[in-house]
């Protein structure tokens, strides 16, 4: 039931100091540049995709947000009217909102805005869990991870705000995809041609048949649990399975686990308990 399927999971480097910044040409002071270029709107080319990164939105009280966002908008309308666009027509666009909250209504604008300019976006990092549940639910694909501010924290704080969990309202689409370092709840089906990575488990109070990746940095003690268990491909850690050829007459809730002897096995819900597990 095994193969050697590659992991789903695609890191997108953070921003350098190396970055190119075609509205800030004046390089001869490297680190004032750096900062004002932090703090704009700005696309970026990079991996043969292009990138949207928005100014973090920091530590400012929430008196603030609305202007913020109002800067943020007039930013990214400039950078979209200017002549110097670089990129080709119907290019998707990856949108990297740092931890800037955003709701559903901004994302539709920057969306729209993207759309005017003949870019389409497609996908969505963001560390605010508001900002993945708006994104995911409006049917874009979605990374959400910890603030880069908790790798200076300690290893046992650290861990548990990657353990907090995603829940989703939705249904995922076909193409679309959820990548989560924690646990992720869907209340809604999984499609097939969609795909759900959580370092966590992953539980799905629907049909999956698309892909589900529990445990992607290596824990095979995750589960995937199902309404109704249909998938294309299953993976806990580096273990890889696959939806039986021959569907069984009538579905019901299922979980997958890796077996004490290095294999995913999918029983009934009612039938499981954590100690089967060994």
């Amino acid at each position: 039931m095994t193969d050697a399927s590659p992991s789903l999971s695609v890191p997108i480097v953070p921003p350098t100091a190396s970055d190119t910044d075609r509205n800030q040409p004046d390089h001869t002071q490297p680190d004032r540049n750096q900062h004002d270029r932090n703090q704009q709107v700005r696309f970026r080319s990079e991996g043969g995709k292009l990138l949207l990164l928005l100014p973090p939105e920091g530590e400012d009280d929430e008196s603030n947000t609305a202007f913020h966002w109002t800067e943020v908008w007039q930013q990214l309308k400039q950078r979209l009217d200017a002549n110097e666009r670089f990129w080709q027509p119907d290019t998707t666009v990856h949108l990297l909102a740092r931890d800037r909250l955003l709701d559903g209504r901004q994302l539709q604008t920057i969306a729209d805005a993207l759309t005017e300019a003949q870019l389409q976006l497609k996908r969505v990092y963001t560390s605010r869990r508001q900002t993945a549940v708006a994104a995911a639910t409006a049917g874009y694909s979605v990374d959400q991870q910890s603030s880069l501010s908790h790798l200076n924290q300690p290893t046992q704080e650290a861990a548990q705000v990657m353990a907090e969990p995603l829940y989703l309202e939705t249904t995922l689409r076909s193409g679309a995809d959820i990548q989560h370092s924690g646990t992720v709840v869907i209340l809604g089906d999984v499609n097939a041609g969609s795909a759900v990575v959580a370092e966590g488990d992953i539980l799905i109070w629907g049909r999956l048949r698309g892909v589900a990746h529990a445990g992607s940095k290596g824990n095979a003690r995750c589960l995937i649990m199902a309404m109704q268990m249909e998938p294309t491909q299953l993976r806990i850690a580096d273990f890889v399975a696959r939806a039986p050829e021959t569907p069984p007459a009538q579905y019901q809730p299922e979980v997958a686990y890796v077996t004490p002897q290095g294999t995913i096995r999918i029983a009934r819900a009612v039938d499981f308990h954590r100690g089967e597990k060994g």
